[in-house]
């Protein structure tokens, strides 16, 4: 499609040469009728597919009945929602609907003739659209649609019809065949193909009786699976008519993940927190020694580079003449060994707002790894924490594809922390604390996006985190510092209540198509590998959520009750938990947050 943005003297063009029928349209004949299924949006999306999982249905603003489509552009998609119907060929039709918003448009494809689309670029209340087409020899369905522009805001439509000779009923399609596991499972993915089915327009994915995915490909990789476990997949072929028969069951097995949750030994549900150990803020310096029980990860803030491209990471404590308390080398390392007898973790983190860190050339990574070693064994750590921030992920143009990163910032970070892990083996902790930005972002866009001028970081995590899932131990995104995000239910969300924390980690948990391509789904993670980020006082950061609506989130996602408007894709008993910014500052508040948490109720 063109996406040049349209001009008031153009439309005036495509009117004046009768290209357009926007202000008229021709009556239907007696022998017409309404092959638009479901134009009303009564029956919700029932018939329509909107592109992004950008189309909902609302019950205000309408134009008649109770319900209209309410779409909403983002990034590279301009949330065209789309049914195809069938016709007879030769024939007339007319396309009709009513619409509100800037630049909406309503269109029809496949023709066989002169494909047609009208729109309007200014419509405050509802306006009619009416266009008329012809189509082919040897047409016999077509493609009606409505959509609107990139960068816009959200459109409504309503009452949308299409008026003409019926053609031959749709039919059902036929059942899959050729479902296979492509290429390697690991221990929480499995990836799977599958023959095309003439008429089909999206397939099911089953494991083991439950509806796990849906695509408009051939392919899927199913994420969210336990180690070495064997499940029965199949898939199934749909289309506006319904639903085909289940595929044959094929068994797919996930890999061993080495005894289980990488770097095991965790608790069912653990406290995670950041220790300022090498500086001090307006929260004041705590000693190893004086962190309480209730932390069961304590992550040493911050190791930092040397410079930002050097890769040679560094950390020390704070000096005395900033934190008068601070303890000697010697007294830290043993209240480390203390923590790790009690069966807590230490990692260190690298990064943080201040380190940022692009391991830009191979010499980088190899420092990385080297210097991150030196700084693990110094202490006798657990494992790592990456906290990359600010511009130290960006993928670079033409990097479009997160399971395939060709970014060098973002290939050596992988390759580094994979060293790391063979290094220390399946007992080593690997975090990570992204921003918002960097993972859930990508459901709408990814980095510079297909056709440049986006920022290039959004999304620029999924890769990193999509590359070493079953390495990984903890997910904690920062619900913090950050703007509105668009969740699943393609609203956007703001921090600061439990809505937010539920949106967001019903992600991380469902999976998510990468910038609306439902063929780069990237697959949900296992409720053990995700714990919610939250600042742990209102000075800690921009987002702080009071202790009723983190007890309210964690009671949606883990038991379903309390979501309030959203609905999560799941239950997940078995979320690992919460990490905050940070313990000295819920020292600063009383411990408000970690005895909040030691008095949840999780079982």
């Amino acid at each position: 499609m063109d996406r040049t943005r349209p001009l008031t003297l153009l439309l005036a063009g495509v009117l004046a040469a009768g290209g357009i029928a926007a202000l008229t349209s021709p009556v239907a004949r007696a022998a017409d009728t309404e092959l638009a299924r479901n134009g009303g949006f009564e029956s919700g999306l029932d018939g329509w597919n909107c592109t992004a999982g950008s189309g909902a249905v609302v019950a205000s603003p309408v134009h008649g009945g109770t319900k209209a489509l309410q779409a909403t552009p983002a990034g590279s998609d301009n949330a065209r929602c789309a049914q195809t119907v069938t016709v007879k060929p030769n024939s007339t039709y007319t396309l009709s609907g009513w619409v509100r918003g800037s630049y909406v448009y309503l269109g029809a494809s496949g023709t066989g003739t002169t494909d047609v689309s009208t729109w309007t670029q200014s419509a405050p209340d509802w306006q009619r659209l009416a266009t008329t087409f012809t189509t082919g020899a040897s047409t016999t369905s077509v493609t009606v649609y409505s959509h609107g522009w990139y960068g816009t805001g959200a459109y409504h439509a309503d009452d949308l019809s299409l008026l003409g000779p019926g053609g031959d009923p749709v039919q059902i399609p036929g059942t899959p065949t050729g479902l296979t596991v492509t290429g390697a499972p690991t221990a929480s993915t499995v990836p799977l193909s599958w023959n095309p089915v003439s008429g089909a327009t999206a397939y099911h994915v089953y494991v083991d009786g439950v509806r796990k995915a849906t695509t408009a490909g051939t392919g899927a990789t199913i994420g969210g699976l336990t180690p070495a476990t064997s499940y029965d997949v199949q898939v199934s072929a749909a289309n506006s008519a319904g639903e085909s028969p289940k595929s044959p069951t094929v068994r797919a097995t996930t890999a061993d993940g080495g005894g289980g949750t990488p770097g095991g030994g965790l608790p069912a549900h653990a406290l995670v927190g950041y220790l300022h150990a090498s500086f001090a803020n307006g929260s004041g310096y705590t000693r190893m020694a004086d962190v309480p029980d209730s932390w069961d990860v304590i992550n040493l803030a911050f190791g930092e580079p040397t410079s930002v491209t050097s890769g040679d990471i560094r950390f020390r404590l704070c000096p005395a003449a900033e934190c008068p308390n601070v303890e000697s080398p010697e007294e830290f390392k043993a209240a480390i060994k203390a923590k790790q007898a009690a069966g807590k973790k230490v990692l260190i983190s690298i990064g943080g707002q201040n380190g940022q860190v692009q391991l830009s050339t191979t010499a980088a990574r190899d420092a990385f790894v080297t210097s991150v070693s030196e700084i693990i064994d110094e202490y006798g750590l657990d494992g790592l924490d990456i906290d990359f921030e600010g511009h130290s992920l960006s993928l670079q143009t033409g990097d479009t594809d997160f399971r395939n990163p060709t970014s060098p910032v973002i290939v050596h970070l992988i390759q580094a922390v994979r060293t790391l892990k063979a290094r220390y083996g399946e007992d080593f902790v690997l975090t990570m604390a992204p921003e918002t930005f960097f993972v859930q972002l990508g459901y709408q866009y990814y980095g510079s996006g297909p056709w440049g001028g986006q920022d290039p970081r959004a999304g620029a995590y999924l890769p990193v985190i999509h590359a070493l899932r079953d390495d990984l131990t903890l997910l904690h995104v920062q619900d913090y510092n950050s703007g509105p995000v668009m969740g699943l239910d393609n609203q956007y969300h703001s921090m600061g209540g439990a809505d937010f924390h539920i949106a967001m980690t019903d992600m991380l948990l469902t999976g998510f198509p990468v910038a609306g391509n439902t063929e780069r789904f990237f697959p949900a993670l296992r409720p053990d590998q995700v714990a919610i980020g939250l600042p742990a006082s209102p000075q800690a950061g921009n987002g702080h959520t009071a202790p009723a609506e983190v007890a309210k989130a964690l009671d949606c996602l883990t038991r379903n009750t309390g979501c309030g408007s959203y609905r999560t894709h799941g239950t997940w008993p078995g979320l690992r938990g919460l990490m905050t910014w940070s313990i000295n500052w819920d020292r600063y508040n009383d411990w408000q947050f970690s005895r909040n948490f030691d008095a949840y109720p999780w079982n």
